[in-house]
């Protein structure tokens, strides 16, 4: 009887041991750096009358793969490196900046960056996911959702694009929002702003 115990000990151990070699032996998921050269930040803001877009530069991100799928991430972007585009005016166009970059929608003195954190990365087959992650723009940090694609290839590299809509008024820009000035009329500039990124990340040194 006291063979079989010791016998039934050692197989419980072996089992145990080859267990943790399995575990081991799971790679973890890796970190890729956002290439911000190869990467871009395109925002649209609609008013009645009509809309502006321009671009904002990726300062820094990463994106955490686990094989080929997306299992976290987060970047960082240059709120004060804000450009209009679609002004051809020098001065009019100058004009929009400074407005867009003050206290009255992107506050760049007090925030001169924004970041998004990924909390949850939903795969929806292929290279669909649902999004969900932590905005935080003017100090102001809101959970947000949004549908994206995303691809990783053999030899890690990672791309990701998303279009979504963003409510400014959450991140305590309020100006000239018929949501809290019902008598502003035509001069109302929409809530939402639309945001089209792309992002390209590789590995460390690769």
């Amino acid at each position: 009887m006291k063979i079989i115990k010791n016998l039934f000990t050692v197989a419980i151990a072996g089992l145990v041991t080859i267990s943790a070699m399995a575990d081991n032996g799971k790679k973890a998921p890796q970190t890729l750096k956002v290439d911000t050269k190869a990467s871009s930040f395109n925002w649209i803001g609609k008013k009645i009358t009509g809309e502006h877009n321009g671009t904002i530069n990726i300062q820094s991100g990463n994106l955490a793969v686990d094989g080929d799928k997306l299992v976290g991430g987060d970047f960082t972007i240059d709120v004060n490196s804000l450009k209009v585009l679609d002004l051809k005016d020098a001065e009019y166009n100058a004009k929009l900046t400074g407005h867009l970059k003050s206290a009255d929608f992107f506050d760049v003195t007090k925030y001169p960056t924004a970041n998004f954190k990924i909390t949850k990365a939903t795969p929806k087959g292929g290279a669909n996911y649902d999004i969900a992650g932590n905005l935080t723009i003017n100090g102001v940090t809101q959970a947000i959702s949004f549908p994206a694609t995303v691809s990783v290839d053999k030899k890690g590299v990672a791309t990701a694009s998303a279009k979504f809509e963003v409510d400014r008024t959450k991140f305590g820009s309020k100006y000239a929002s018929k949501s809290f000035f019902d008598a502003i009329g035509d001069k109302a500039i929409y809530d939402n702003f639309i945001v089209d990124v792309k992002l390209a990340a590789t590995k460390t040194g690769a």
